[in-house]
């Protein structure tokens, strides 16, 4: 274990150097929903790169730019690692407790948009190759970074990208963007992504708002249409009514189970983190509810939006809603099938009239547990974190992961810095220290470990 205690050495002894590089590229604003600050950061990403001597590129696609890089090391092996450098709208600012994009650290955490969600993964597996570099001047085997600018908005783009470029993208293995340890601070091993299909609801019926008092009786009100509309697509029982929506769906195998019941009670945990008395339906055990909230598909009201919605009064009869709606899909669902379905149940339903926006999704993805790549991660964790990974066969979220494990025909590991209080996708997102320096440490050992096997 000499190798890696020099690396854990030098890991320690410059923890504070790479989290300062990680606040200045937390400073650098990239919200992709917004057009904030996306070719600066695609440029910032790629000189990161540079400076450990890989060779990087930006490729630009109908959107923001692909940041691809390479350096090639002592064998013939390839890592592929994917990360992407958007990140989510900050608002509403008023409930940071610092400012969002001027990173703090206070109690062993430093706060700022997009620190964990993603650039502390990608300033992390940097830190662990500085790491490596350090102590023996090369790479164990070749590593490729493919970093996108639009994994918040539903990456659109890098399926095509990952289609057209495969050579460029061919590799052993890949290592996916996020990571880390649940609720007891055991890592966790997520083996696959739910899909998701997003779409926009709308209604206009007028061409512009309307006095309701000369309106409303009169008037169709594209608010009560949309609603009635939304409640068509799924029963009381939770059943989506859209047809054929069941059809292709390949229930959880035997191994899935197994892996599911041998994870801890998570309910009572779901319920002190966010405040809820109780879940959509009645679980005989937490098995029950950990397959549900993964081999389930959902449709989901994101959000709603019509009329009037300031402070006081204003009656008015709204010229148009819409709705944004998600869809997460389960093997082997997939989005356009969605669409198609979703169409023909809101016209079955008299509801020609609502048009439908496709804003993005991909199908669901998953690697073998029994993968070898996958073992080589499990046990190197061990020594990282102190702790032996928990194999996950699906989370609920989704990511552009199909186009990976299907057209690079990839096993996809995860390994990362994340845990349940990083508060991603809302105020306060924030990493801890510690889980950081244990992140590059796997890190370290994966890429040591996987150019030497």
């Amino acid at each position: 274990m000499t190798v890696f205690s020099n690396i854990d050495t030098f890991l320690e002894a410059n923890l504070q150097t790479s989290l300062t590089e990680l606040k200045i590229y937390c400073q650098q604003s990239s919200v992709a929903a917004q057009n904030l600050g996306m070719e600066e950061t695609a440029h910032m990403t790629a000189a990161m790169l540079e400076e450990r001597g890989f060779e990087a590129n930006l490729y630009a696609t109908d959107g923001f730019p692909v940041v691809f890089a390479e350096r090639k090391g002592k064998k013939d092996k390839t890592l592929l690692i994917y990360n992407h450098y958007d990140v989510q709208p900050a608002e509403p600012f008023d409930l940071w407790t610092s400012p969002p994009f001027e990173p703090e650290e206070r109690d062993g955490k430093v706060y700022g948009r997009g620190i964990s969600d993603d650039k502390g993964h990608f300033t992390s597996r940097l830190f662990a190759i500085d790491a490596i570099l350090n102590e023996f001047g090369e790479l164990p085997c070749n590593i490729k970074f493919i970093l996108e600018g639009e994994e918040e908005i539903g990456s659109i783009h890098l399926p095509d990208f990952v289609r057209e470029h495969q050579q460029l993208l061919q590799a052993d293995a890949c290592i996916w963007e996020f990571g880390g340890v649940d609720h007891r601070d055991i890592p966790m091993q997520y083996l696959g992504l739910r899909g998701i299909c997003y779409a926009e609801l709308s209604i206009k019926t007028a061409n512009q708002d309307v006095h309701s008092g000369l309106g409303g009786s009169i008037f169709p009100n594209p608010a009560w249409r949309l609603i009635w509309a939304l409640s068509t697509l799924k029963d009381k029982n939770e059943h989506i009514k859209l047809p054929g929506f069941y059809d292709p769906i390949i229930p959880p195998s035997s191994r899935d189970i197994e892996m599911l019941a041998a994870l801890p009670p998570v309910s009572d945990e779901f319920k002190s983190r966010y405040g809820i008395k109780n879940f959509l339906k009645e679980y005989p055990n937490d098995t029950a509810l950990r397959i549900a909230s993964v081999f389930e598909p959902t449709c989901t009201i994101c959000g709603l939006t019509s009329g009037y919605q300031g402070p006081g009064s204003k009656t008015v009869l709204p010229a148009k809603a819409s709705a944004k709606v998600d869809f997460r899909l389960v093997p082997n669902q997939t989005p356009a099938e969605v669409l198609k379905q979703l169409r023909a149940h809101l016209d079955r339903e008299g509801f020609e009239d609502i048009e439908i926006k496709f804003l993005g999704g991909g199908p669901p993805a998953r690697t073998d547990p029994d993968d070898t790549f996958v073992k080589l991660v499990v046990e190197t964790a061990t020594d990282a974190f102190g702790s032996q990974v928990e194999l996950v066969p699906m989370v609920g979220g989704s990511g552009p992961n199909h186009a990976f494990v299907t057209t690079l025909n990839l096993p996809v590991v995860t390994t990362g810095i994340g845990y349940p209080g990083g508060n991603a996708h809302a105020p306060d997102e924030n990493i801890r220290i510690d889980l950081y320096l244990k992140g590059a440490k796997h890190m370290a050992r994966i890429i040591q470990t996987f150019g030497k096997s």
